[in-house]
């Protein structure tokens, strides 16, 4: 979700209210995402790699997810999400972690939306950790190096009993992955948007939608017209 910052710049604002019209945009998009019945919805809220921005800025973005939390579940609990969570909690403040915690368990029995938040999260840290958890179990002999195959490796990931991701929106022109889900969105299709994140509406998310349809996913193997005119 990108450009909350440059959002705010270009209209003489603070940083801080580029993320509170950022929060906005997410309101729209999970709301979006129950009405077209999409069954996943990952959001990248905190990289490992945010912590570098000013303290202000950190400890804004903490008590706004704490705001949302609290202030989204009843509208949560009532379109049926459940939420989960990826990455490394044990790195967030104590009072995210309860709030998250909380939330999670809330809404683990409902069958909407699967809304995954990404916070503190960041890929690479989270495939050595996967490797980690698969050494340990050859160490202790609960598993041979022979039965390491990908279902292994993804079992061990944050986003284990998820589907990979099918499409992957970059806001703010961004043409980098950053860092995000590296394993999982080896098939994805990418579309960017120059459009700021705070910008980032219903329409547009249509656009994007639209577009993804119109593709053709191979996943390496021949297109249809090949296979039509074999």
């Amino acid at each position: 979700m990108d450009g909350n910052g440059r959002w705010a710049r270009a209209h003489g604002k603070e940083r801080t209210a580029g993320h509170l019209e950022g929060a906005k945009a997410v309101a729209c998009v999970v709301e979006e995402c129950c009405r077209l019945a999409i069954p996943y919805l990952t959001l990248y809220c905190l990289s490992l790699e945010n912590w570098k921005r000013p303290r202000q800025e950190i400890d804004f973005l903490m008590l706004l997810l704490q705001k949302y939390l609290h202030e989204q579940r009843p509208r949560i609990m009532e379109q049926n999400i459940r939420l989960a969570v990826i990455g490394r909690r044990e790195g967030l403040p104590a009072e995210v972690q309860a709030a998250i915690a909380e939330n999670v368990a809330a809404t683990s029995e409902n069958r909407g939306l699967t809304l995954c938040l990404a916070i503190n999260y960041g890929s690479r840290a989270e495939i050595l950790d996967a490797a980690r958890a698969l050494a340990e179990a050859v160490r202790e002999g609960r598993l041979a190096p022979a039965q390491i195959d990908e279902a292994a490796f993804a079992s061990q990931l944050y986003t284990a009993g998820m589907p990979d991701p099918d499409l992957l929106i970059r806001t703010a022109g961004e043409m980098r992955l950053s860092n995000f889900l590296l394993w999982q969105i080896s098939y994805a299709e990418l579309w960017v948007t120059p459009r700021y994140w705070p910008e980032f509406d219903a329409p547009l998310f249509h656009e994007a939608l639209r577009d993804y349809a119109r593709r053709e996913r191979r996943f390496g193997g021949l297109g249809k017209e090949t296979d039509d005119s074999a």
